[in-house]
């Protein structure tokens, strides 16, 4: 095990630069380190889109963006650069709806400036403000995740063997540094994640860069894996958590859920916060993209020419199958997440 104190290259992933944002390509990470470069608020919604970034790379790249905007927006007077900082806001949340972190970036954004005290900013002092509001809110997102790692890690046995399915990023990334400082051994075992391979080339190639050697998996192998005994645990990110415990994942994840399930190992989902704005799995909108993507693995068609896919991004674990839902604030049962807002304000 790997006692470097050097965050893996995932982790600094999103470059604001007066010339724009440089955004790495993880398409095609770690085979090759390319950076796609956007010059405006649009080009970084486009990047997203295109699945140019995932996992907590959006946050970041919607932070830049915002930045982008209120630069265009510079020579705007006062109110008509706020509404176009707004409407840059509302191009970004479009691109992914599933994941609130997109979301919640424009908003504490647009909360400090011009929703908030400073409503008729414009020029240099827009770019200013928008730029130290973004850089907070970076901050803030990595500190909520090293206090989640610290609770993850803390249900994390010496010499657990822990499946993980897609590609936590920062929350993975938390939990194994704070694994580390705590002397525990871990041993991980990864699904590949169908279509773009996230866990073979992002979490495998993170876990490898932190001093471990990954087993990697097909999406369907999850229960045979557990039947052998490569995995103690089951540990993944959530894209979003309801208020009444639903854990909305990668697609496969409620998979990952049910063999948990089935062979009686502890499944723990990984996310800062429950969503308010969200009370029931209803108030979720589930991602679907081009039934194409499935057709592909990285760029070459897999599947017969007349066939057609499909491609839910996300699915929906039920609070009965989930052990815990690990948040900023502590380790709950799913029926009691909501608590963790109880915890926030006492």
């Amino acid at each position: 095990m790997s006692t470097r104190t050097r965050r893996p290259a995932l982790a600094d992933s999103v470059r604001l630069s007066g010339g724009g944002v440089e955004i790495l390509d993880r398409r095609v990470y770690p085979f090759e380190r390319r950076w796609v470069h956007c010059a405006t608020s649009e080009d970084v919604a486009v990047a997203i889109e295109q699945m140019v970034t995932q996992s907590s790379g959006p946050l970041f790249a919607t932070t830049a963006g915002m930045t982008l905007a209120a630069r265009e927006a510079r020579n705007e007077p006062p109110g008509r650069a706020a509404e176009r900082l707004r409407a840059s806001g509302r191009r970004l949340v479009a691109t992914r709806p599933t994941n609130n972190h997109i979301r919640d970036a424009v908003q504490a954004i647009l909360a400090a400036t011009v929703d908030g005290p400073l409503p008729e900013a414009s020029g240099d002092e827009l770019v200013e403000a928008v730029t130290a509001a973004g850089a907070e809110h970076d901050a803030a997102y990595w500190a909520r995740s090293a206090a989640l790692g610290r609770h993850a890690a803390a249900l994390l046995d010496d010499g657990a063997k822990v499946l993980t399915h897609c590609w936590a990023d920062a929350y993975l990334i938390a939990t194994v540094e704070a694994a580390q400082e705590a002397g525990k051994r871990l041993e991980f075992v990864c699904t590949e994640t169908r279509p773009y391979l996230q866990g073979a080339r992002l979490t495998a190639a993170t876990l490898v860069e932190m001093g471990y050697r990954p087993t990697v998996i097909t999406d369907g192998m999850v229960a045979a894996a557990m039947a052998d005994g490569l995995a103690d645990v089951a540990l993944t990110a959530a894209d979003r958590v309801t208020m009444d415990g639903h854990v909305v994942n990668k697609v496969g994840t409620l998979g990952v859920a049910l063999a948990a399930r089935a062979f009686d190992l502890p499944f723990y989902a990984l996310v800062q916060a429950p969503d308010p704005l969200a009370p029931v799995i209803g108030d979720v909108v589930i991602e679907h993209r081009d039934g194409d993507e499935v057709l592909h693995v990285l760029g070459t068609r897999s599947a017969a020419e007349g066939t057609t896919g499909y491609y839910p991004a996300f699915d929906a674990t039920p609070p009965g199958l989930v052990t815990r839902i690990v948040t900023e604030r502590g380790a709950f049962r799913p029926e009691h997440v909501s608590q963790h807002f109880v915890e926030e304000s006492s």
